[in-house]
C-alpha cells in the first residue's frame, strides 16, 4: 500500500538524517566532499509496501465480519461498510491479472545542509499473483537521493511481497480499530468515511481516515501520519493519498507526502501514477476470490504506500 512505501521512505529519511548531521559534526566548513563522510544506511525494511494498495486487500487477510442490520437512515452500519469493502476488494484482486503503468517520483528538500531536489521516472510491470519488474525510464537531481532513496524503496517493494509482510500491515481489524466517522455526498457519489486507529505502535500502519467509495466499496482516498513516528529526527509527517478508477479497478493515482525536521528543514515527496494499461483481467464482477486472494495485487503502489522520505543532507548532484 501506499501507506507503507511512504513508512518506509520516512525510515530511511530518518536514517539519511542523522548520517548527514553525524557527519557534520566532523567535517570542517572548508570541505569540498562533504557527503562523501556521510555512511548510506543500509536499512531496508522488508516488511513494507508502499502504499500496501488499500483498495485492494485479499480476502484471506480479512476476518470474516458478520453485516448487521443498516441504519435507520438507509446508509450502512461500520460492519457492512468493512463487510462489503472486503468482498470487494476481493474480486478485484482476483480478476485484475496484469497491468502497466508508469510512476514519476518527485523529491524537495529544504534546509540543512543545503536544498537538493531529484526525480526518477520508472516503467512499471504486475502479473498476478505477487511479481513486479520496474524499469527505469530517466532520472534528474541528486544522485545521491535517486541511488538511496527512490531505488531502495523499488527494491523493498519487491520484498515486501514474502512471507506475511502483507498481512502485518493490511487494512484489517486485526491491524485496526475502525471507526464511523460519517457519510458525504460529491459530484463523484456517496462515500463513507472511516477513522482508523492502529491497534499497535507500528511505524508501518497509519492513523488517519479512509474514504470508501459508496457504490464500488474501493478506498478512493485516505488522509493521516505513520502510526509511529519513523524516526527521531523527523518532527512531524502528513500523507495524502488518492485513487482512481481505472477500466473497473481502483488504482494508485497520486501520493502526497511532507515531513518537517527537527532542525528546522521540511522535504516534500510526491509519486504520480499514470498511464495506466490493463494487460489482462476478467470483470472483478465475475471473478472468484481464492481462498487466499491475491494480496495487493492491484498495488501499482503503495502504491502503493503509501503512498515516501528518506531525504536531507542530499549529496552533490
Amino acid at each position: 500500500m501506499p501507506i507503507q512505501r511512504v513508512c518506509l521512505g520516512l525510515q530511511l529519511f530518518g536514517d539519511t538524517v542523522g548520517a548527514v548531521l553525524r557527519a557534520a559534526s566532523t567535517i570542517t566548513p572548508a570541505s569540498n566532499n562533504f557527503m562523501s563522510a556521510v555512511p548510506i544506511p543500509n536499512r531496508v525494511r522488508c516488511c513494507l509496501i508502499g502504499l500496501t494498495l488499500l483498495a485492494t486487500i485479499s480476502a484471506g487477510a480479512q476476518q470474516n465480519v458478520p453485516p448487521p442490520a443498516a441504519t435507520e437512515s438507509g446508509q450502512l452500519s461500520l460492519d457492512q461498510v468493512l463487510a462489503k469493502l472486503q468482498e470487494n476488494n476481493a474480486h478485484r484482486a482476483a480478476a485484475l491479472e496484469q497491468f502497466e503503468g508508469t510512476r514519476i517520483y518527485r523529491m524537495e528538500y529544504r534546509g540543512f545542509p543545503s536544498d537538493r531536489d531529484a526525480e526518477m521516472v520508472v516503467k512499471v510491470s504486475f502479473h498476478a499473483p505477487d511479481s513486479k519488474q520496474f524499469s527505469v525510464v530517466s532520472e534528474t537531481g541528486s544522485k545521491f537521493v535517486i541511488d538511496h532513496v527512490f531505488k531502495k524503496l523499488l527494491e523493498s517493494e519487491q520484498e515486501a511481497w514474502e512471507g506475511d509482510n502483507r498481512q502485518r500491515v493490511a487494512l484489517t481489524r486485526q491491524n485496526y480499530d475502525f471507526e464511523l466517522a460519517g457519510y458525504q455526498t460529491s459530484a463523484d457519489g456517496g462515500q463513507y468515511v472511516l477513522t482508523l486507529l492502529p491497534k499497535t505502535k507500528n511505524k508501518f500502519l497509519c492513523r488517519g481516515k479512509i474514504w470508501i467509495d459508496a457504490k464500488d466499496f474501493a478506498v478512493v482516498r485516505m488522509e493521516g501520519e505513520p502510526g509511529k513516528n519513523p524516526s527521531m529526527w523527523i518532527k512531524k509527517t502528513d500523507i495524502q493519498h488518492s485513487y482512481k478508477k481505472v477500466d473497473g479497478f481502483w488504482l494508485p493515482a497520486e501520493n502526497h507526502t511532507e515531513s518537517l525536521i527537527r532542525l528546522g528543514g521540511k522535504a516534500t515527496l510526491s509519486i504520480l501514477y499514470q498511464d495506466y494499461k490493463i494487460v489482462k483481467a476478467t470483470s472483478p464482477d465475475s471473478a472468484t476470490a481464492s481462498p487466499k486472494g491475491n494480496g495487493s495485487a492491484l498495488d501499482g503502489p503503495n502504491q502503493d504506500s503509501l503512498w515516501a522520505n528518506r531525504l536531507i543532507g542530499i549529496g552533490p548532484r
